[in-house]
This record gives C-alpha cells, structure tokens and sequence, in this order.
C-alpha cells in the first residue's frame, strides 16, 4: 500500500480533535458518486461521527442503567390484560414522555404477570430516546444505601440515583424494610419529586404496603408521593410464567 502522509495527517487530527470517524473517511469517499462534491463527503463524514456518537452514548447508557437482562414491549401479549392496558396506552408510554413530564408508573399485580418485562421494556426505550436510567431491585437498593451509609459514601451514591432521569425499582414486594431502610427508601423517592420520574413494580395493593415498612405514617407520605403525577397500572390476573410452564409440559 503506497504511502499517503495526507491521509496519516487526517487520521492523526481525527484522534486528536476525537472524530474517529473521520480517520474512515477513505471508506465514505469510496462510496461516494463520481460528481459529488467536497461539501456532500463532510456531510457524510458528519453524518457518520453524529452516528457513531450516539450509539456510543446508547451503549453507555445502557451500560449505566444495569438492566438485569433485555426485554421489548413487542413481546408482551397486552390481550393478557382483560383491556385494563391497551396497546395504545403502551405506546403512548414508549413515547417516554412521562419521564419529559416527571410523572410516575406504579405497576401492581402478583408474580408473573409481566411487571419487570414492562419496566425493562421502558427502560430500554428510554435510552433509546436518550434518557439517563437506573434499574434497581428494591431489597438490593435497600441494601445498597444501608451499606453506603456505614460506609459514608451515602451522598455520592444518591447524586448517582437522583442523576437518572427514571429509576426503576422492582420487585417492592417480597421483603420487609427495618426504619433504617424505610428512611433510606422513602428519601430516594421524595426526592424525585418533580425533579424525575420512578417506575415500580410490586406484587401489593397499596394498602399492604404497611406490610413492608415498619412506620405506616412513612408509608402514607410514600404513596403520596409516589402516585403525585403517576400512572397506576392494575396488572393482576392469571401468571403468564405459570401459562408457559403449563404449556410445555403438554
């Protein structure tokens, strides 16, 4: 290949100035048309940086939120919900607006009804469209927060979850919190307040939430604050896991 000092220049700006794609630009020229013009090669060397960058950022994003594994809304069978959630109605949140609005989604139903694979799902969008998320089961959250605080590191750790723009917190459901935790938990969500949006998922009715938190007053300011501005989607009925089990073993 015969030396070209031109184009080793280009690549060594490229790096330099942090447009790798444009150390490519040999490959965009090749696919350029015989008449096209020095003005249409930056615009698709451009194009490909602008590209790059934000599939780069996805993959951070994505990276950043933690999901446990990858679920999409195309696969969640909505006729499983009596109408009670229409496929409009999950459209309509795929459009994340609610995360623009700083609204709420409180999913409630008993397991296997798809709550985690509907979080995920909009988690997933979200990031898509650019927002900062952060998925976290509720025991390891509470867990998480009752470390940093022996640990002293509690503050940096809630700059990090208030930064998201949605958190996820899955499965309130299956644990009891002792005041400590309670506290801890009840701080993450207020704080959201208008300042971000929270999804949760969760096998009780709000009325047994009093089941989870040792100071029921707590519990009363929590849902207070959780369904200011929310979406409460009823998801109850037969277990979709227990469906497919069933099925298989015919």
């Amino acid at each position: 290949m015969p030396v070209n000092p031109i184009a080793d220049q280009i690549r060594l700006y490229a790096r330099h100035l942090r447009i790798p794609t444009f150390a490519e630009y040999q490959d965009i020229l090749r696919r350029m048309k015989p008449d096209d013009t020095f003005d249409e090669l930056l615009l698709e060397c451009m194009k490909a940086e602008s590209i790059q960058r934000q599939e780069n950022q996805n993959r951070r994003r994505l990276k950043a939120a933690a999901f446990p594994y990858h679920k999409v809304l195309d696969d969640l069978d909505v006729t499983r919900y009596a109408g009670s959630i229409s496929a409009l109605f999950l459209n309509e949140l795929a459009s994340c607006q609610f995360i623009t609005d700083k609204k709420n989604i409180v999913m409630i139903g008993n397991p296997g009804r798809g709550k985690t694979h509907l979080a995920i799902a909009l988690g997933l969008k979200a990031c898509a469209l650019g927002f900062d998320v952060l998925f976290k089961n509720a025991a390891a959250l509470s867990t998480e927060l009752m470390e940093a605080k022996d640990n002293y590191t509690l503050g940096r750790l809630e700059k990090r979850i208030q930064k998201a723009e949605l958190l996820i917190i899955d499965e309130l459901s299956y644990i009891s919190f002792n005041r400590h935790q309670s506290e801890l938990l009840f701080k993450v969500i207020s704080e959201r307040t208008e300042r971000g949006s929270v999804i949760v998922t969760t096998n009780l009715s709000f009325s047994q939430w009093t089941e989870l938190f040792e100071n029921t007053a707590m519990v009363a300011a929590l849902v207070d604050r959780l369904t200011f501005q929310s979406y409460i989607l009823d998801m109850n009925g037969e277990s979709y896991r227990l469906e497919q089990s069933l099925k298989n073993r015919k």
